[in-house]
């Protein structure tokens, strides 16, 4: 029986690529003349079997042979190249190729993350180690925008450094070249085609003198008066008329055309680039309006105003219906062509709001802009900005009949309805707002209005329960209560008059989203708040609101006071203090305030019951037993003062009730009792300064008599009290006085070692050089005083005048960088201005230093000498009046004048007259 054969799968199949039949079992395979001819095609596999054999190369000369060439260089196989690079790309080695770069993509992922990061450090490392220019002086152009335009104007000019000629730069001088010199040029080069006499004579072409000769003179003169004809001429043909219109004004011809100069100043390159570039814009597509209005402007800006024009008007042609483009055309026309080029717009698009605006801005009489307007509604009613534009135009009784028609298009316009609202009548107002209401239930201006309408028709008890009922309606209606806008909201209604209203906005929202913890802090900087603002009743309704719930905290008490004092009345403040001094009876600083508010007054009585009642509440309190005391001297009842001290010093006995004692004393000429009280007292207080010092001064105004007494008693304080400098000061200006410079010197150098950094110590040291008249060593002692003292403004200040006058603008540079907020220095500073005549700037660096501290009565008194010589009797009296308010303690001069015994009984203003007549003139 016969079997059937089968076929393999692979019979009929075509070859695979490189396959050679029999070479499994040793056949080679052969090629004949038609496999290598045109037949085969690139891609397939050579064989090499009968390549022809290649010359053999020594491996001596292959370096030889390489070639070294930057072109020849692979980044994979360097210069010799891939070993394989003659062989066939096949598909295998493609497939390989893609295997093995997927594998590296994959791989550079996974380090990606871990490169960028060395790479960055490398960076940044690189960047530390040699960093820019600019980085280098980047901290200081940040420090650049906190710089004040007032320091950016106390800065010092900088001095031209060039030299005379670069200073003053010669102009080119052009000399008019000689006509002989052009005459000669021109017979350089002339030609003549005849021989005159002269030259058949002598038998050549040069004369006896060698030089050529022209054939006849040039008159230069005549040539300019031809060149002024021919400019004449094309003038005149310029100037043509044409129906009695001269064309061009010969006489402001070159006015003109100077005139017609464009303004800009840049490179032309860079404009044709951009024509270049906004053209291709154009014509790539026409339609897009910016590349139209950039055109026009940037032609406009060239000063070619008409061909900017002309891109516009081509613009409008291509994009009729863009909004921008029409109004860009209406901007660079003229008022005339203009609103021609606004009515096509209007033609276009009559719903944009812009173009009927710009219409109406075009128009110059009133009435043809209402008719504009009009017209703009018809065509856009729900335009609130219309709306506005035209109620603006109107009077009181139009304005309120277009409002009527404008809510009832507009219902969602807050100020439309708030407009009408002004216009009418109470009754009708409420119902406008009732309405208002019901369209825009969400926004609080409506009823911030309708408590404003009440509280002017006097109904304000209504106030408060409409704000109430706001804030309930709005959380309704899920809008968020924003303090903060409420807040502005009162003190905008207290600066437009309506002073209840914002009163209750601030008692309705003051408490809402703040911790409990966190009241009194955020309560007295809300109040701190509307105080800049000048909003006082709205921050007197802080304060109010504020002691409701912290009765019992002295620092509210405190910030009421103060606000009281600088802005309210007298009454208001002796009444907040009264009901402080109920709610803090243990803090003695609220009595001492309510007293001295009496006694000002002139209520002597019950300034006396006000420390009484303060006494009982803090029985033995050193602060209310001297300020009854001082009470009692001010108004010249001394024994009731004596005696007052004397129960302090039983009761309640300390070093400044016992100094008190020894001062009233001592004021009073009973040196006898004030000795007797000083010995007593430094018996139990020896470490007290003042004690001391007061001892000292008593024997020193004996005068050489009592310099070995008040010498000694110096001494002793210093050796009790070390590290007290006006002891020490006190010592040295007792020695300079009695012309004991050497041991004033001496006292000063033990002072510097027991204490050291001290400026006060250094400015006695550098006085005492220059009152014995020594400069230099005086100079020597400020250098070192300002090197162990860098940052000190009394030293820097005696600086800036030590030196000459043409270096003491750039010492005041240094000073105000060591020291920008010293008192001391800014007085040097405005006395320097002072002595410059510069009179403006003295009086503002003067209110400046007075700004910066107004315990310093040398700076008043400084500044009421500048004012006595410079200002008007206002201006006095107001440097006079803020120094009063102020009361200054402190200050060289002032402490010197207002503690002497003399002194004692003057008031502030009197102690600032006699500081200003004895405060040196700068010079």
């Amino acid at each position: 029986m016969a079997t059937k054969k089968r076929n393999k799968a692979f019979m009929g199949m075509a070859a695979p690529l490189g396959y050679v039949p029999g070479l499994g079992r040793g056949a080679t395979g052969f090629t004949t003349r038609s496999d290598i001819g045109p037949a085969r095609e690139t891609g397939d596999i050579s064989d090499e079997r009968h390549a022809p054999p290649t010359k053999r190369r020594d491996e001596e000369n292959d370096d030889d042979d390489i070639d070294l060439n930057d072109s020849n260089f692979d980044e994979e196989f360097g210069y010799g190249g891939s070993l394989f690079k003659n062989d066939p790309y096949e598909k295998d080695d493609e497939e390989a190729d893609e295997i093995y770069e997927s594998i590296d993509k994959r791989m550079d992922e996974k380090r990606r993350e871990r490169r960028e990061r060395r790479f960055q450090e490398e960076v940044e490392k690189y960047r530390q180690e040699r960093p820019k220019i600019q980085q280098q002086f980047s901290d200081l152009k940040r420090k650049l925008a906190d710089v004040t335009v007032e320091e950016w104007m106390s800065v010092p000019e900088v001095g031209d450094v060039r030299n005379k000629r670069q200073r003053n730069p010669r102009q080119d001088k052009f000399t008019p070249v000689p006509d002989s010199v052009i005459a000669k040029a021109v017979s350089a080069t002339e030609q003549t085609t005849s021989i005159d006499a002269r030259e058949q004579k002598y038998g050549g072409f040069t004369t006896p003198m060698g030089m050529s000769t022209p054939s006849e003179e040039i008159e230069m003169v005549k040539i300019g008066q031809a060149r002024n004809t021919l400019m004449n001429m094309k003038l005149k043909q310029a100037s043509d008329t044409y129906s009695d219109q001269t064309v061009v004004d010969p006489k402001g011809y070159l006015t003109d055309m100077q005139s017609m100069l464009p303004s800009y100043g840049g490179d032309i390159n860079d404009v044709k680039k951009a024509r270049l570039l906004l053209k291709s814009v154009r014509e790539t597509n026409p339609s897009h309006p910016p590349a139209w209005i950039a055109s026009a402007r940037l032609e406009e800006v060239v000063g070619k105003v008409q061909a900017a024009r002309n891109l516009i008007m081509r613009g409008t042609e291509h994009c009729p219906k863009s909004e921008d483009i029409w109004l860009e055309a209406a901007r660079l026309m003229p008022l005339d062509l203009a609103r021609g080029v606004v009515t096509h717009a209007v033609r276009h698009l009559p719903q944009s709001v812009k173009i009927w605006i710009k219409a109406a801005d075009l128009e110059q009489e009133p009435k043809a802009k209402k008719q504009v307007l009009r017209r703009a509604l018809e065509q856009v009613p729900n335009s609130v900005r219309l709306w506005k534009a035209a109620v603006e135009l109107e009077e009181e009784e139009d304005a309120r009949i277009m409002l009527s028609r404008a809510v009832e298009c507009c219902p969602a316009s807050v100020d439309l309805w708030l407009a009408l609202a002004r216009l009418e009548t109470y009754e009708n107002a409420r119902r406008v707002l009732n309405k208002a209401r019901e369209h825009i239930p969400t926004d609080r201006q409506i009823w911030i209005m309708a408590a404003k309408l009440e509280e002017a028709n006097g109904n304000n008890a209504m106030v408060d329960r409409l704000i109430d009922r706001a804030v309930a309606s709005l959380t309704s209606n899920m809008v968020e209560i924003n303090r903060e806008h409420w807040m502005k909201d009162a003190v905008e209604c207290e600066k437009a008059g309506s002073v209840i209203t914002g009163q209750a906005l601030i008692r309705t929202v003051i408490g809402i989203n703040i911790e409990e913890e966190d009241q009194l802090t955020t309560w007295i900087e809300d109040a701190q708040s509307c105080q800049s603002e000048g909003a006082y009743e709205c921050a007197r309704a802080i304060f109010t609101h504020a002691r409701k719930f912290h009765s019992t905290k002295t620092s509210l008490w405190l910030e009421a006071a103060d606000f009281e004092k600088k802005h309210g009345t007298r009454e208001q403040y002796e009444e907040l203090l009264s009901a402080a001094v109920v709610s803090c009876p243990k803090t003695e600083v609220l009595w001492l305030m309510l007293a001295k508010s009496k006694w000002l007054a002139g209520n002597v009585p019950v300034a006396r019951d006000t420390l009484s009642a303060g006494f009982q509440a803090n029985p033995n309190s050193e602060e209310i037993w001297l300020a009854a005391v001082k009470l009692e001297s001010e108004n010249n009842e001394y024994k009731k003062a004596i005696g007052l001290l004397k129960k302090a010093r039983q009761n309640a006995p300390t070093a400044r009730v016992y100094m008190k004692s020894v001062r009233l004393n001592w004021c009073l000429n009973d040196i006898p009792a004030a000795t007797e009280l000083l010995a007593e007292a430094l018996k139990s207080y020896g470490d007290f300064p003042k004690l001391w010092m007061m001892k000292g001064q008593i024997f020193a105004q004996q005068g050489s008599t009592g310099f070995e007494p008040a010498r000694e008693a110096y001494l002793e304080g210093i050796k009790r009290c070390p590290t007290s400098i006006p002891l020490w000061l006190l010592l040295v200006h007792l020695e300079m006085e009695h012309g004991q410079l050497i041991k004033a010197r001496a006292n000063l150098e033990k002072a510097r070692l027991r204490n050291p950094m001290t400026p006060e110590l250094w400015l006695a040291s550098v006085r005492l050089e220059v009152s014995a008249g020594n400069i230099q060593q005086a100079k020597v002692m400020l250098a070192r005083g300002m090197q162990e003292c860098p940052a000190a403004g009394i030293l820097w200040a005696e600086a800036i005048f030590m030196d000459s006058r043409p270096q003491r603008k750039s010492k005041s540079v240094d000073a105000l960088k060591k020291c920008e907020h010293d008192p001391h220095v800014l007085m040097a500073v405005s006395k320097l201005f002072w002595s410059e005549r510069r009179i403006d700037r003295a009086r503002e660096w003067f209110n400046r230093t007075i700004k910066l501290e107004t315990d310093i009565g040398d700076c008043w008194a400084a500044f009421y000498k500048f004012e006595l010589m410079h200002g008007t009797e206002q201006q006095q009296a107001d440097v006079k009046q803020k120094c009063i308010s102020f009361e200054p303690r402190h200050g060289e001069l002032w402490c010197r004048i207002a503690k002497d015994v003399r002194n004692w009984k003057l008031k502030t203003g009197d102690i600032l007259e006699l500081c200003a007549a004895e405060m040196p003139v700068a010079d």
